[in-house]
């Protein structure tokens, strides 16, 4: 049995659109800096249906996505997930189902499976146009995410390891 809380991070978004792709980024930082066995990792990509059975046997759930606020880029918001809770069951385009949706349909599928805690974390994007990288300031924030996420989660993630 497992004796600690499952944590699962989630990165959404397009990696293929710059700073789109802030939360598979953040996700392939995380992996490579090396997780232990009850913290999942999980990109989501842009597929939000999958996110809503990814949080099935989570106790905790961390999204991270980028938005676009009219801020400047780089700025991080820290929002809990029943705030931005979009109930999807009406009306619902399956080709456009987002992140936001999913945790309305996860809470109605799930019940008492769903996870106690969801908290998102959204990076302001720059540049989204197809084929750029992460802008430097998104680049940054996310290695500032990196460490947040570390230090909430002690002694859950390890200290990373030189590469």
């Amino acid at each position: 049995m497992l004796s600690d809380p499952m944590i699962c991070i989630i990165g959404c978004g397009n990696l293929l659109r710059g700073d789109d792709a802030a939360g598979p980024r953040l996700v392939r930082r995380m992996w490579d800096a090396g997780v232990p066995p009850h913290v999942r990792l999980v990109d989501g990509g842009t597929a939000g249906m999958d996110v809503a059975f990814q949080m099935d046997g989570a106790s905790e759930v961390v999204l991270v996505d980028a938005c676009r606020t009219g801020a400047a880029p780089g700025t991080l918001y820290e929002v809990p997930g029943e705030e931005v809770e979009i109930p999807p069951l009406t009306g619902a385009n399956l080709h456009a189902f987002r992140w936001d949706q999913a945790l309305a349909f996860a809470r109605w599928l799930l019940k008492d499976r769903f996870p106690r805690k969801v908290t998102v974390f959204l990076v302001e994007a720059g540049q989204v146009e197809p084929g750029l990288d992460l802008s430097p300031s998104v680049a940054a924030t996310l290695e500032r995410l990196v460490g947040i996420l570390r230090q909430r989660y002690q002694p859950a993630m390890p200290t990373p390891h030189e590469s």
